[in-house]
């Protein structure tokens, strides 16, 4: 492809300006057709199910989606960090491929396969901490956090449970519990389960004292309800949903050492931040920290369902015999796709590429926070592939700016996400392998779309 042209940030104020080279837009979007398809959706399809985008995909050219309209959009999204080595990536596409030819389903419950226990070694040898360890395989994310959480009761025998503010761990009654944010996640759908507590956290970008207060009050937390009664304390090294906070440093070492001195099993969720997403193969790394059970999921099968938690072998050899399962746990094709996803890691290029996408997304859009004549560009943040830029003024977060910006973005071919609590924050998750004129590109229209916003 070729190169887009540098766009001086003073320049870029209008989203259809920008030099198309990857992008190619035939129809307005949604196109004809994808308004056809959506139309039937909405006919057979719970409203319940949110969209960003009403668009319907036909085929994926790695960091670009076509459309059923023939639209090529440039993905910021990943399927929501899961399709980090590509949507149609052709060494998890071929060993996908030959497993559908042998079988597609036993229940390694009934009867074993030999790509079950090769995931579960290579995580076994890759997660951090230097300690023996034992992987269980699930399907969601969820599942992970919840069969993480089974795991420390059993083996600690104590009830209790410790989130943090802004945590996102699932859509299940427990997860729900565990997460913070209210709409949609938990809106309409209580009583959750009991024995969750919430704790604070120290965001890198709101504690310029660092976390000692922050650390002081899960202190007072557990004192005030009995450490001895916790189980396990479960966060995200960098908070996905809740904006893409990354922690202040020494936050997490904290709550490490809290952890051992109380007996509490510290749970490590990188479910949307693991598996080379922030530029190491798991975020807790930039922290020098393990968790005792480590839980991936997401990317972890490039597309096809697949999560895992790894931890001490104390700890996971502490359930009963079949205290543990699922129908579709660990299912042989998507084990096979997770092992195309460990082979193109070890390659260590598109470790090297998080690096990349984190400078390039830090020289477009950083310079945009000290723009005064754009007041509410508040921050710009993240790790490698996993980064942000917060909308926020002197009223408060501006979730209608973060809004009005993606979907500007959206409209003209870039494929982006909103989070935080708040709605604030526009998320951007490319695939690792990215070209760069392709990322170039994608946020030269982003930073026109915020620019056409907030001018």
């Amino acid at each position: 492809m070729t190169a887009t042209p540098e766009l001086a940030p003073s320049c870029v104020t209008d989203p259809a300006s920008v030099t198309v080279t990857a992008r190619r837009l035939l129809t307005e979007l949604p196109g004809p057709r994808s308004r056809e398809l959506e139309a039937e959706r909405r006919k057979h399809v719970t409203d319940a199910f949110g969209i960003t985008m009403p668009v319907f995909i036909d085929h994926a050219l790695n960091a670009l989606l076509v459309d059923v309209d023939g639209n090529h959009l440039i993905d910021f999204a990943s399927g929501i960090a899961v399709t980090s080595v590509g949507a149609a990536n052709p060494k998890v596409a071929k060993r996908a491929a030959a497993q559908l030819d042998r079988f597609t389903h036993t229940c390694f419950m009934v009867t074993e396969y030999a790509s079950f226990v090769e995931v579960c070694r290579w995580l076994n040898e890759h997660t951090p901490g230097d300690f023996e360890k034992r992987t269980a395989l699930f399907t969601t994310g969820a599942e992970a956090v919840e069969n993480a959480v089974k795991v420390a009761r059993a083996a600690t025998r104590r009830p209790n449970i410790l989130v943090f503010d802004e945590a996102y761990h699932g859509r299940t009654q427990l997860t729900m519990a565990m997460t913070a944010k209210e709409n949609p996640y938990r809106l309409n759908f209580g009583p959750f389960p009991g024995s969750v507590f919430r704790g604070p956290t120290a965001p890198a970008h709101t504690s310029p004292d660092g976390p000692g207060d922050a650390l002081g009050r899960v202190e007072a937390l557990l004192a005030q309800n009995g450490p001895e009664t916790f189980a396990a304390m479960v966060i995200e090294p960098i908070q996905g949903e809740g904006g893409f906070i990354v922690q202040a440093p020494g936050f997490l070492m904290g709550l490490r050492e809290i952890a051992t001195r109380h007996g509490i099993v510290l749970v490590i969720d990188e479910i949307q931040s693991g598996m080379g997403r922030t530029g190491k193969l798991f975020a807790s790394e930039h922290e020098g920290i393990a968790g005792d059970i480590t839980l991936t999921a997401k990317a972890l099968g490039a597309g096809l369902p697949l999560s895992a938690a790894t931890g001490r072998a104390e700890l996971m050899n502490a359930v009963h015999t079949g205290g543990l399962g699922g129908t579709y746990a660990g299912n042989p094709v998507a084990c096979e796709a997770a092992l195309a996803v460990f082979e193109i890691l070890e390659e260590g290029t598109l470790l090297e590429n998080a690096a990349r996408i984190e400078a390039a997304v830090r020289r477009r859009l950083e310079p945009l926070v000290a723009l005064v004549a754009l007041d509410g560009v508040a921050d710009v943040r993240g790790r490698g592939a996993m980064m942000a830029i917060e909308f926020r003024d002197s009223s408060g977060p501006r979730g209608d700016l973060a809004s009005a910006a993606a979907k500007a973005a959206n409209a003209h071919g870039v494929l982006t996400l909103t989070c935080g609590t708040n709605g604030n924050v526009i998320r951007l998750l490319p695939p690792l392998g990215i070209e760069a004129d392709v990322l170039d590109e994608g946020l030269a229209v982003l930073e026109a779309s915020i620019r056409s916003v907030l001018s």
